[in-house]
């Protein structure tokens, strides 16, 4: 698996989160309506709001889970991935291009 770490953090592609997508926890950090809105969510992703939300997860996550972070263009998710790592994550990881560049390359979503 081809992981970057061009922002501080490790990222990994659209397709390459595609194809080994089983090997993660997927977290969509979006907004409820995001999630279930036009471009839809990864089946199996669950909805963890970045904020409070997130937080209250990380601290009570076990920190040697593999976690894939997602949103909508790999910006939120970038900074979950990042303050996951400040916390202690060692096998956390964002998707770069989020769930807009899912959409553009037609992989399966999930609208509900």
């Amino acid at each position: 698996m081809d992981i970057k770490t061009d922002n501080g953090f490790p990222e990994i592609d659209v397709k390459t989160a595609h194809e080994n997508k089983n090997l993660f926890r997927l977290i969509d950090v979006r907004n409820p309506d995001e999630f279930v809105g036009e471009l839809g969510h990864i089946e199996g992703a669950e909805l963890i709001t970045l904020g409070p939300n997130l937080q209250n997860f990380l601290e009570s996550a076990d920190k040697a889970q593999s976690i894939l972070f997602v949103c909508r263009s790999g910006g939120r998710s970038g900074q979950a991935t990042h303050v996951s790592r400040q916390m202690g994550f060692q096998k956390t990881i964002n998707m770069t291009g989020g769930m807009l560049e899912w959409s553009r390359l037609r992989f399966p979503v999930v609208f509900k």
